[in-house]
This record gives structure tokens, C-alpha cells and sequence, in this order.
């Protein structure tokens, strides 16, 4: 089962991944984690990389792609895979195609934008000991102080409301349309992510058996 997660910064992409992972048994790749690892072990695809990156550019598409498949043809993908956070855009969906990873099912996570803003926004992160806690849903006892070690909480500037609308127009602009790339290929599954973590699981596990 080869798949792409797709949902909008906050809808609890990476949660649903390590449930997939936990209950198919297949990894989950980042492509932020294996770019920095195909640096360090100096692969061909690794040293292309590394002098865009020292050059202060940007990694072109056919070297993250190359590192995809590079990663990909490992023995613990062999039963599937997870991309998570790659494709981003529509060239990089059809370059990834053209490159003939096969693709079985594409799961869109759904959550409305005011709830993204609202559950990001109300986190709050100990300075000290970086426990996290939020206003609504995991509130400390004491306001604004951590219950382990007594220091203060604050928010991250990712967390602040404009940024995570930032994000989100980044989002809807730059990648929303792979739902209409993947419909078209009859790849996409749509999960409304729900407000218990448990019940979108339940959700994404039906998706994927259907």
C-alpha cells in the first residue's frame, strides 16, 4: 500500500501517519528527514543536494525525487509506504509520476480552517521543561503555569494566529490543488477529520480498507 497524506498544516496529518504506520506496519517517509540523512551519508543524490543547499537554493525537484526513490527502493518499503510532506505542489505530483513511483490511494485530512486556527493558536509550549498544554483542551492547572516543573508557558511564534494563516493561504494556493490531480487519477479519498483523534482514525483505516 503506497500512499500520500495530504491535509492542511494543523489537521493532524502527522498523528494519522503514525497510526497508519503502527497498524499496516510500513514507514512513514519525510522528506525533510531524508534529504538531511542522504547529505550526511554522502549519496550521489546527497552530495546534488548538499551544493544547492550550501549554495543557499533550493533543492531542485528531480534531486528530492531521486532521493525519494533512492529511499523508497529500501527492503522496509517493499510491503508500502507513506509520503508525508512531498508532493507539495502539481509539478512535483507529475514529476513524482513521471518518475514511476506508484501511487495506490491519496488521503486528504479535511478541517475546516477556524479550527486549525483555533487548536494551533491555543497551544501553549513550558519554556523551560517544553511540555505543551492548551487552552481548551489541556488546560494546567494553574494558568500560564507548567504542573511539572512551575515554568511558564508561552506561544510558539508558529503558533500565532497570523502565522498559521499564513500557513494556511500558502497551503490552499501551493498544494490544495493536488485533491483535483489525484481525483482526476481516482486516487483521492477525502477523511473529515473529526474532534476526537481516535474517531478521524477510524475514519482513515476505513478509507484505506474500502
Amino acid at each position: 500500500m503506497n500512499l500520500i497524506l495530504l491535509g492542511a498544516p494543523g489537521a493532524g496529518k502527522g498523528t494519522q501517519a503514525e497510526k497508519i504506520v503502527e497498524k499496516f506496519g510500513i514507514p512513514a517517509i519525510s522528506t525533510g528527514n531524508i534529504l538531511r540523512a542522504a547529505v550526511k551519508d554522502g549519496t550521489e543524490m546527497g552530495l546534488k543536494a548538499k551544493s544547492y543547499m550550501d549554495a543557499g537554493g533550493l533543492v531542485p525537484d528531480e534531486v528530492v525525487i531521486g532521493i525519494i526513490k533512492d529511499r523508497l527502493a529500501q527492503e522496509d518499503c517493499q510491503k508500502g509506504f507513506i509520503l508525508d510532506g512531498f508532493p507539495r505542489t502539481i509539478p512535483q505530483a507529475e514529476a513524482l509520476e513521471e518518475a514511476g513511483v506508484v501511487i495506490d490511494k491519496v488521503v486528504d485530512i479535511e478541517v475546516p480552517d477556524e479550527k486549525i486556527t483555533a487548536r494551533m493558536s491555543g497551544r501553549r509550549v513550558c519554556a523551560k521543561c517544553a511540555n505543551s498544554y492548551h487552552i481548551l483542551y489541556k488546560q494546567p492547572k494553574v494558568e500560564g503555569v507548567c504542573d511539572a516543573c512551575g515554568g511558564e508557558l508561552i506561544q510558539r511564534k508558529d503558533d500565532a494566529p497570523e502565522t498559521v494563516q499564513k500557513r494556511l493561504v500558502e497551503y490552499h494556493n501551493m498544494t490544495e490543488p493536488l485533491k483535483d490531480f489525484y481525483s482526476k487519477l481516482g486516487k483521492l479519498v477525502i477523511v473529515e477529520g473529526q474532534e476526537e483523534v481516535a474517531d478521524t482514525t477510524a475514519l482513515v483505516f476505513k478509507a484505506l480498507e474500502d
